[in-house]
C-alpha cells in the first residue's frame, strides 16, 4: 500500500516547514538578530511565543518519528532478518525520537542542561540509527529500490557525521554562528534520511493488530488473552 509511503514523507516535510516557521518568527519579532550571528534552532525557539510552536513541532516529529521507526523494524522482521541490528535499530530509533520531544519541551533559556543532552542524543544517536539502517538496506531481501536507496542513504549518512563533527569542533572553538549553520543543515540532512524511508515503505502490504480470546477450558478458573503483535506483509 504506496500510503505508507506518506508517512516519513508527512515527517520530513512537516519538520523542515515546521522549525523554519520558527526562525521566521523568531527574525520578525526581533527575538534574534541575524544581522550578529546565525542563530541555533534551539535559541529561535526559546521565546515566546515561537517556543509554544516549536514544543509542538517538535512533539508531533517525535511521535511521526517513533511511528517510522516502529514499522520500519517489524517490515525488516518480516524480510526475515531477526538479527541483532534490527534489535539496536529500534532501541537508538527509541532514544533519538524521544529525545526530540525532551530537545523542544526542556527550552535552551529553562532548563539547558537536559535540553543539550536531548539534543545530543537526538543527533547523535539519531545519526548511528541511520547508518545502522544503512547496513539493513543491504543486508535485508532484495528491493528494487536498493540501487539507489543505498547510495543515497550512504551519502547523507556520511554527510551527517562529517557535519555533526565539524559542528561540534566550531562550538568547542568558540565559532557558535558557524557551529548553528552546521545545526541547520544536520536537521535538513536527518529529514532526508526519514524521507528516504518512503521507498521502503511503498512496499508495504498490510498492517494490522488483532486481539483474540482463548476458548476456555472446563476447569479453567481464568481464561487467557493472545495478543498477535503486528503484522506487516511486504512485497520487493
Amino acid at each position: 500500500m504506496w500510503l505508507w509511503a506518506l508517512l516519513p514523507i508527512s515527517l520530513a516535510l512537516f519538520g523542515t516547514v515546521g522549525i523554519w516557521s520558527v526562525f521566521a518568527i523568531a527574525v520578525t519579532n526581533g527575538s534574534v538578530n541575524i544581522t550578529e550571528g546565525f542563530p541555533y534552532i534551539s535559541y529561535c525557539g526559546t521565546y515566546n511565543p515561537q517556543s509554544c510552536l516549536f514544543s509542538q513541532i517538535c512533539n508531533i516529529c517525535s511521535v511521526l518519528a517513533l511511528w517510522i521507526v516502529v514499522i520500519r523494524f517489524q517490515q525488516v522482521r518480516d524480510y526475515g532478518d531477526h538479527g541483532r541490528a534490527n534489535v539496536a535499530s529500534i532501541i537508538l530509533g527509541f532514544i533519538s525520537s524521544i529525545a526530540i520531544s525532551i530537545t523542544g519541551n526542556f527550552q535552551q533559556s529553562v532548563v539547558r542542561t537536559v535540553h543539550i543532552i536531548g539534543a545530543f542524543l537526538a543527533f547523535f544517536v539519531g545519526v548511528i540509527y541511520f547508518w545502522v539502517q544503512l547496513y539493513l538496506t543491504y543486508r535485508t531481501g532484495p528491493s528494487q529500490d536498493r540501487f539507489w536507496v543505498g547510495p543515497a542513504r550512504a551519502t547523507c549518512c556520511t554527510l551527517c557525521t562529517l557535519v555533526a563533527i565539524i559542528m561540534a569542533v566550531l562550538q568547542l572553538m568558540g565559532y557558535t554562528s558557524a557551529a548553528a549553520v552546521c545545526e541547520w543543515i544536520l536537521v535538513m540532512l536527518i529529514f532526508c534520511l526519514f524521507g528516504l524511508f518512503a521507498a521502503e515503505f511503498r512496499h508495504i502490504d498490510c498492517h494490522h493488530l488483532t486481539v483474540q480470546k482463548r476458548a476456555l477450558s472446563k476447569d479453567s478458573s481464568s481464561g487467557s488473552v493472545l495478543i498477535n503483535s503486528y503484522v506487516l506483509n511486504t512485497v520487493s
